[in-house]
């Protein structure tokens, strides 16, 4: 006969293996949504901070070949700007000294360099967004099988009985909608993060592309005035 403590940690250790099993898988994506949340919140919060400090430093009108130099110095720990800024200028710079490449050759050169720059970075800020955007969209359902195992299981111990009473029923219809309930709080937490964090990645990729083209500017004018001095 099913038990008549309708308490929350009861409810979960006399559910049925199957519902229990579908209660620790959402409790584990859980877990590791919130670490990604968090982890997520920290390196796009830092990528802001530097994008926006490094592109105070090279809007200061200081000399490019110093900015260069400075930021090579630390090359291995580079991200955002600073790192698609070291890729395009180290292309220009190594490529500059070959007097057989034409102006726009060189910028186009530097310009994929920077893009494949761009392209790394924008890989390493949408790391594990995949994960919660598949936790927010799969948890409820997830939930919801194990909602309607346990009202299976509910209903079929009452054919079982001579009479049907709410005292039978509840236990199982509860534990059943727990499961739902921790659908829920799996994937809500894990569409919100994952709306707010893609836009945030969108804005900074925003950003780099518009640095890019602005650096490509700056590095074109170089090029054609190295031209004319040929």
């Amino acid at each position: 006969m099913p038990s008549s403590d309708l308490s929350f940690v009861s409810l979960i250790l006399n559910a049925s293996v199957i519902v229990q099993l579908v209660m620790a898988l959402l409790v584990l994506a859980s877990v590791l949504s919130w670490t990604i949340i968090f982890d997520r919140s920290r390196v796009l919060k830092k990528a802001q901070r530097e994008a926006e400090e490094f592109e105070n430093h090279f809007w200061s009108g200081g000399d490019l070949g110093e900015l260069y130099r400075a930021v090579d110095r630390d090359r291995d720990s580079l991200r955002g700007a600073g790192a698609i800024f070291h890729a395009g200028f180290r292309e220009f710079a190594r490529l500059r000294e070959n007097s057989g490449i034409e102006a726009m050759d060189l910028v186009e050169a530097a310009r994929r360099a920077m893009r494949v720059a761009l392209s790394r970075e924008m890989d390493t800020l949408e790391t594990h967004l995949s994960f919660l955007a598949t936790v927010g969209s799969t948890s409820p359902y997830v939930g919801l099988f194990g909602t309607v195992w346990g009202i299976m299981n509910a209903f079929h111990a009452l054919g079982n009985v001579k009479q049907a009473t709410l005292n039978l029923v509840a236990p199982g219809i509860a534990e059943a909608l727990i499961a739902t309930a921790m659908g829920l709080f799996a994937a809500i937490p894990a569409v919100v993060a994952y709306n707010k964090y893609a836009n945030s990645v969108q804005r900074l990729e925003n950003r780099y592309d518009d640095f890019v083209e602005e650096f490509s500017n700056i590095l074109q004018r170089q090029a054609h005035t190295r031209a004319r001095k040929r």
